[in-house]
Formats: C-alpha cells, structure tokens, sequence
C-alpha cells in the first residue's frame, strides 16, 4: 500500500498526521505517528465524506 499525508500539514512533513492509501474499492486512514491500526472505508462513503467536508 502506498501511503500518502496531506499537503496541507507543512508540505506533507508534519509527523502530527493523518495519511492516506487507495484501494480498488476504498480508501484506508491512519494515523501518521503511530502507523498501527487503521480505518478502511468504502469508495462511495469516502467521496461522499469529502464532498461535505470541501462544503
């Protein structure tokens, strides 16, 4: 899995966050500093979680 942080926390070096992998079918978070357990969600809920939070 290749795993991605946001650009928005100091270009992507700030170890205080969240990353980010595709899957086929979803998407799976993390936490950035301690990279153990994850959340995997489904495409559909994914895109529809961003779309609210861009509003």
């Amino acid at each position: 899995m290749r795993w991605r942080k946001s650009s928005y926390t100091n270009g992507g070096n700030d170890p205080q966050c969240v990353e980010l992998a595709c899957l086929a079918d979803g998407r799976v978070v993390r936490d950035s500093k301690q990279p153990g357990p994850s959340l995997v969600f489904p495409a559909r809920s994914f895109a529809a979680f961003l779309s609210q939070a861009k509003k």
